[in-house]
């Protein structure tokens, strides 16, 4: 048998390409998580003793170029990319050696950021380019003229050479561009080909035997528009799509970081997002419950339980409940919300403005903290006890009838509240004390001779009663029975004052609260005093008006369906994001998304009906040397399937995916504990089971090996685009994981169940199963041959399955298998 699973094992090596050994350039999100995480932690804490301009270069070491930890000081290169422990940087913020800064050890989050910084390769923009485009000054005119901030508007479609090849406007715009380079579409995807791409990329599922019988039967024109309707009105469709959203939603079911607490009521947001697009609930109305949906009237469509849920958006993030400072910890969720928010609806980095004016973007500081003070004057609940290393405890959202589900106040902070009795019962004593030498009587005179004096003695006494209560239970408020969600509910509305640098204790002009100023709309809604700003905010995001959403909406239907949107960085329409391959194809869908009522399956309909999107991945070399990334989109992009559809796939070949619904989720029966490095939890939650990948538990700093193995979503970051690897360890994964090995074995049973099947039917069957296609004949003699060298080799009364479920694992680990055409 080790000679079968070293056999497949040398299939697999073949369809792994080597890693590029040339130079990476940087990310959007590597570019981003820089400026936002890391050089304001430099410029504070260590550019006056480590930089070309500070006082002095102590040590040698100068932080504020690339070049410079990487030349290091007197003892060394100062990191060392993806190993923090070897790295001084992170030796000396640790206070393990060194300890940097000297004076005050930087909290523990921003430690948490350099260390995921090292990790990461330490990339470092400061050097390049992109240095030109940074901004000293902010000029609103100037920036409203930059492409993602003006408005589109309709034009005609161009005209074509090649009359007969367009169905649509969206193909007339393609092909114009392709005629202006002297370029031409390949053909059309065969029709196998076809049904398998649109199965995968509708629902995430390979065609059932069902489906491609009818399919090919039916010649008629309307076949293919007939099968995308089934598809797009399957609850699969929900389960695909919605996996789309929470990679940009950072779903997760934990907190994260130092105290890895989990979110047991996590699940709702999750079944919140696949029933609404299976709904198709218009994509700005999706938005808007995201973001206000506690603050919807109640002739709202969607039931105020399930707007409650959609708040969930907002309390997903990772949270630091180490942090002590908790004006710290409120503005840090704060940053979060603004930078989860900003990006998934607008596809801008307004975050990077936290402590100081964008360096790419016109975006003054004042802007952020404009939306600060909206976020700010809300409450985030998303549900941890205190105990167990949590200093910073949550409550949840009730989700009864209206009247009985008002929020519950968060957890007290009991320290706080005995330091406030203890203070108040101080100043009440000096006052009595006061009184008593000013008219020098005794305090039973005083009581029954002065009212100040009897009225601060009543304090005092119940002052003491309370302290007393407090230090013996502690008692924290009850938390609501019945059904709960995370979310965010109004608090007290307070502007924001500008933090200077960011730091929370250095407070500069309080900014009203507002919106972006370079997005400039004569429509923009008022904010009221008496609220926060939340539901003005997303009317203000979703109106009409705003020339990003849809047109972020757009691109990411775009590349969900060719592999790569037209603009690429999916979640930075900035300065430093790429510029569109085709504005005014781009402009064309965001405008047919408005026109469809922000409709997601009819912007999605009109796109897999063109002739654009049924290209074959024909190969053309005229073609390929003038557009080798296929950027005009001349033929149909070779594209990886995702790791929710692989595994889904091999259960479905298999015979054993379930397409239940899953009911809750493991989390849940575990409830609201901090996870840590539990490995009986760990177990318990990530117990194999046949649904489908949606469902399953996504605990942050745990994601399951098959996950991570090929490219899954980090959870704690807004993710618009996977990235997509290919290296060596797949390829060991698909030998050696019992996941995989398990569904080859039950699949090779579910071809030897009908005993009347000859060996080719069998082979056919596995064929299909997996590749939605026959055997060539080349394919089935060499199958045929594997299958009785496999016999030959083994023994035992297993040895049938055993050799079948080399075959089915050999087709798994294929690259046929892993891509669509």
């Amino acid at each position: 048998m080790n000679a079968i699973r070293f056999g497949v094992f040398l299939i697999v090596l073949t369809s792994v390409a080597t890693v590029s050994a040339a130079d990476v350039k940087l990310t959007a999100e590597q570019t981003e998580f820089f400026e936002k995480k890391i050089r304001p932690v430099l410029v504070e804490n260590c550019y006056q003793c480590h930089s070309t301009t500070g006082k002095s270069v102590k040590g040698g070491l100068v932080l504020d170029t690339r070049q410079g930890w990487m030349t290091g000081g007197d003892s060394g290169p100062a990191i060392r990319p993806e190993d923090p422990d070897d790295s001084l940087l992170i030796q000396a913020v640790r206070h393990e050696n060194l300890e940097m800064p000297p004076k005050k050890k930087l909290p523990d989050h921003i430690i948490a950021d350099l260390t995921r910084w090292v990790e990461m390769g330490a990339p470092d923009p400061r050097a390049g380019a992109k240095a030109s485009l940074i901004r000293r000054e902010i000029d609103l005119d100037e920036g409203r003229k930059f492409w993602a901030f003006v408005k589109p508007k309709p034009e005609p479609a161009p005209s074509v050479k090649d009359t007969a090849w367009p169905r649509s406007d969206l193909d007339r715009i393609v092909l114009a561009k392709l005629e202006e380079a002297g370029l031409k579409p390949v053909g059309d995807a065969p029709r196998r080909a076809l049904l398998r791409r649109i199965c995968f990329d509708l629902v995430g599922l390979p065609p059932t035997q069902e489906q491609i019988d009818q399919f090919l039967r039916d010649d008629s024109p309307k076949a293919f528009e007939r099968i995308v309707d089934v598809l797009l009105n399957s609850p699969q469709f929900g389960e695909r799509w919605g996996r789309h959203w929470l990679d940009v939603a950072r779903y997760s079911e934990s907190v994260g970081m130092e105290r890895n607490f989990t979110f047991p009521h996590a699940w709702r947001y999750r079944d919140y997002v696949i029933k609404s697009l299976n709904e198709d609930k218009p994509f700005d109305r999706f938005i808007q419950e995201q973001i206000a949906g506690d603050l919807l009237p109640d002739d709202n469509p969607t039931p105020r339980e399930d707007r409650i849920v959609a708040t969930g958006f907002l309390a997903m993030g990772p949270k630091s409940l180490n942090e002590r400072d908790k004006r710290q910890f409120r503005m840090d969720i704060v940053d979060e919300q603004i930078d989860t928010t900003t990006r998934a609806v607008l596809g801008l980095t307004v975050s990077c403005a936290r402590c100081h004016d964008h360096k790419f973007d016109p975006f003054p500081t004042e802007d952020y903290y404009a939306i600060a003070g909206i976020f700010r004057s809300s409450k985030t609940l998303y549900g941890t006890n205190n105990g167990q290393g949590n200093r910073q405890p949550a409550d949840l959202i009730p989700l009864g009838k209206p009247k009985d589900a008002k929020p519950v106040a968060p957890p007290v902070d009991m320290a706080e509240v005995r330091r406030t009795l203890t203070k108040k019962r101080k100043a009440a004593q000096a006052k009595m004390a006061a009184i008593r030498k000013e008219t020098g009587k005794n305090a039973r005179q005083l009581l029954s001779a002065n009212s100040e004096y009897k009225k601060l003695n009543q304090q005092v006494q119940r002052f003491n009663k309370e302290l007393k209560r407090k230090n013996k239970k502690g008692k924290q408020p009850k938390r609501p029975t019945g059904p709960v969600a995370m979310g965010v509910v109004e608090g007290p509305v307070d502007d924001c004052p500008v933090h200077i640098r960011g730091n929370v204790a250095t407070l500069g002009d309080v900014v009203p609260r507002g919106f972006l100023q370079v997005v400039h709309m004569e429509s923009a809604p008022e904010i009221k005093q008496d609220s926060s700003g939340r539901l003005e905010l997303v009317q203000w995001m979703t109106s009409t008006d705003n020339p990003l959403t849809a047109r972020v909406l757009a691109n990411r239907v775009w590349h969900h369906l060719f592999g790569a949107g037209i603009v690429r960085t999916m979640d930075n329409f900035g300065a430093t994001g790429e510029a569109p391959s085709n504005q005014q194809l781009l402009d064309h869908l965001a405008l047919r998304v408005i026109e469809n009522g922000w409709s997601l399956k009819s912007t999605i309909r009109e796109v897999v009906l063109s002739r654009t999107y049924q290209l074959s991945s024909d190969h053309s070399e005229a073609n390929y040397q003038a557009d080798p990334q296929n950027r005009m989109i001349w033929q149909m992009s070779h594209r990886r399937l995702s790791i929710e559809a692989i595994r889904d796939s091999m259960l479905a070949a298999a015979g054993q995916l379930d397409l239940t619904p899953v009911e809750k989720s493991p989390v849940f029966a575990i409830g609201d504990t901090n996870v840590g490095r539990n490995t009986q939890l760990l177990r318990q939650i990530e117990a194999d089971n046949n649904h489908r990948s949606v469902y399953q538990p996504i605990v942050r700093n745990a994601i399951p090996e098959i996950l991570k193995a090929f490219d899954f979503a980090e959870p704690s970051i807004i993710v618009g685009r996977r990235n997509i690897t290919t290296v060596p360890t797949q390829a060991l994964f698909m030998m050696n994981s019992q996941f995989i090995m398990d569904r080859s074995t039950q699949m090779a049973a579910r071809l030897l169940t009908d005993k009347q099947l000859t060996n080719s039917d069998r082979i056919n069957m596995a064929y299909e199963l997996a590749l939605t296609r026959s055997a060539s004949a080349d394919e089935m003699a060499s199958a045929e041959e594997f299958i009785k060298k496999c016999l030959e080799q083994l023994t035992g009364e297993d040895k049938q399955t055993a050799a079948w479920a080399s075959l089915c694992q050999a087709l798994f680990a294929s690259a046929e298998f892993r891509y669509l055409e």
